[in-house]
């Protein structure tokens, strides 16, 4: 079996800044460390970084000792004033291209402009975005969600940073048709559009893909969902373990890309095992 890696494969630059600024103060040793809410969405990296006394706070007390991180995906301004009187330290790990997207909503937001987000409902990045609206923004997530849609007024839209860029065509055009005096940001990442091109392209060239990530996370159920809509059959997996070997002896070509929240060794880990595994079918 030929194995074929991503070139876009892993971290993107927003995750692997979190993760090395939150591993800098780890080395550091000044004194208890949380996050709020988990810092990306991997499990495998969540277990390294509590093994390593990183604690995951659900809630924000009233009085925290140590540093609190904003994870990448950001949060809602009033949760960062709440973080910023309980007493800790902040250190904020949001991701560069989703402090973008927040200026541009506070931005229009000052102009009286409503806000429309292409995204996924409830998710940390989307609830983040959401806020900074202040009560004056809606997400979007499907057709269904346009049909619904109540606009007067001038508006903008933006995307969640880790949507399909097709699907953000779509609904945008949509909602300019049925709405007059709007404005569309494509606030889609470049990490995002290179990882869901190279699927594309990669699923022209092997019999099925290997998506690597985990489950909670939307840009590697993107990927996956990518692969599928171009015919290709997709396995997504959190680890080597999970490999279904008995469906894989049909092919002789796969491809291997993974998320943006996915560290190194856990696509190495991937990799080795399919390598290993087509020598035996071989």
């Amino acid at each position: 079996m030929k194995v074929i890696l991503a070139k876009t494969a892993g971290f993107c630059m927003g995750v692997r800044r979190a993760v090395d600024a939150t591993m800098d103060l780890v080395k550091q040793g000044t004194g208890e460390i949380h996050t709020i809410g988990p810092l990306i969405h991997n499990p495998q990296v969540l277990k390294y970084l509590r093994e390593h006394g990183v604690d995951i706070l659900t809630n924000i007390p009233e009085k925290v000792s140590g540093t609190i991180i904003i994870r990448a995906h950001g949060v809602p301004p009033l949760q960062e004033k709440k973080l910023a009187e309980s007493g800790a330290m902040i250190k904020n790990a949001t991701c560069p291209r989703v402090i973008k997207v927040q200026g541009i909503i506070k931005k229009y937001r000052q102009q009286d402009c409503f806000t429309v987000i292409v995204g996924d409902k409830n998710h940390a990045e989307v609830d983040g975005l959401l806020g900074h609206a202040d009560s004056r923004g809606i997400v979007v997530s499907n057709e269904e969600d346009v049909a619904a849609l109540q606009i007067s007024g001038p508006y903008i839209i933006v995307s969640q940073t880790t949507q399909d860029r097709e699907s953000f065509a779509r609904l945008s055009d949509m909602i300019l048709q049925k709405f007059s005096d709007g404005r569309v940001f494509n606030t889609i990442c470049d990490s995002t559009s290179k990882r869901q091109d190279e699927v594309r392209q990669l699923c022209g060239k092997v019999e099925a893909m290997i998506v690597v990530g985990g489950r909670s996370s939307a840009n590697t159920s993107r990927l996956a969902d990518v692969g599928r809509s171009m015919g290709c059959p997709v396995y997504l997996i959190e680890t080597e373990e999970e490999l279904d070997y008995r469906n894989l002896l049909q092919y002789d070509k796969v491809a291997v890309t993974a998320g943006a929240s996915t560290p190194v060794w856990m696509i190495d880990r991937v990799v080795a095992a399919l390598e290993d595994f087509g020598e035996g079918k071989c």
